[in-house]
């Protein structure tokens, strides 16, 4: 069993017992999540999936079918418990959530969520969809590479890319076993280990030149135990520039903005004439947050400094030129 059947076998798990509004029994899905397995490999193979669910913080709730007879348990995740309340949601709760559900916004996720449930519904299964929209994701990955890299964290495949170093022009080829890829000071980047430099690496996906290609077979290399890439990402990577930054940021947006901000006013008159508007000051990114940014769209404005504001200006008229 390869790690993406593992991932999307959990991801139509949790997709089934989220969407119905009633238990699910073992042998349904058994039957619709796991056929042509042995009682046995079932066995396992389930309860590993629902203890690596409930380890993510996934709430399976266990309850009988049918009040009357108790021989016959049954699943279900509710949505009200799986999803955090918003009006108690605090800054740095929200912060993570907006990254953990990345992802679901992600083309490749969002195909593989789409394909689990018509593969639910072709058998028969009742899904509400709308158990689903729990949280809404502000982050994005434009970068051509994302698809490759994250795969190949995945599957644990070697990636080979083309890369040009901050400050240098020259295209250097490297190899790469990919650990995972993180957000780190608004810009993703891809940490693993370099098989050229035999050590530890970490790449911003935004300087690799054309196409990531794998480079390998799925299982070939192990992460090694305890590896926090998160960690490995804030201390190889170059330290976030520190520039103060004014921004009007709509309520209930920004999370993760709030999060680091240094300053919040609430109630502030905003860019428009509705209301709603909170004026965060920030000391870090300058330039390096404009991908961020504009990842909340109407939701966030800058303030200052200037050079920030007319570069999110300026990337928003290039698109809008490129769509025309």
């Amino acid at each position: 069993m390869t790690v993406v059947r593992k991932t999307e076998r959990l991801l139509n798990l949790l997709i089934m017992l989220l969407v119905q509004r009633h238990f699910v029994s073992k042998d349904r899905i058994r039957a619709i999540l796991y056929p042509g397995s042995s009682t046995d490999a079932f066995e396992k193979m389930f309860e590993r999936d629902k203890e690596e669910l409930r380890s993510l913080g996934v709430p399976i709730e266990v309850g009988q079918i049918d009040p009357f007879f108790e021989d016959e348990p049954g699943y279900r995740i509710r949505p009200d418990e799986f999803a955090l309340p918003e009006i108690n949601l605090e800054a740095d709760e929200a912060a993570v959530i907006g990254l953990a559900t990345k992802v679901w916004e992600h083309a490749r996720l969002a195909e593989a969520t789409t394909e689990a449930v018509r593969k639910l519904k072709a058998l028969g299964v009742a899904v509400d969809v709308s158990a689903l929209d729990i949280v809404q994701p502000r982050l994005t990955a434009d970068e051509p590479s994302f698809d490759v890299f994250w795969e190949a964290t995945q599957e644990r495949v070697p990636v080979e890319f083309d890369y040009v170093r901050s400050g240098q022009h020259t295209v250097s080829t490297r190899h790469l076993q990919p650990w995972g890829v993180v957000r780190y000071s608004g810009r993703w980047y891809v940490v693993g280990y370099d098989t050229d430099r035999q050590d530890e690496r970490v790449f911003r996906l935004s300087r690799v030149q054309g196409e990531a290609r794998k480079a390998g077979e799925p299982a070939s290399y192990d992460v090694p135990a305890g590896t926090d890439v998160r960690s490995v990402a804030k201390r190889l990577a170059p330290a976030p520039s520190t520039e103060r930054v004014v921004l009007l940021v709509r309520t209930d947006a920004g999370h993760a903005l709030r999060r680091n901000a240094d300053e919040v006013e609430t109630g502030v008159s905003g860019p428009d004439e509705r209301t709603g508007w909170d004026r965060l000051v920030l000391t870090r990114g300058g330039l390096g947050m404009v991908d961020e940014l504009l990842g909340y769209g109407a939701d966030v404005y800058v303030v200052e400094p200037a050079k920030v504001q007319q570069a999110v200006v300026d990337r928003l008229s290039a698109a809008v030129g490129s769509g025309s």
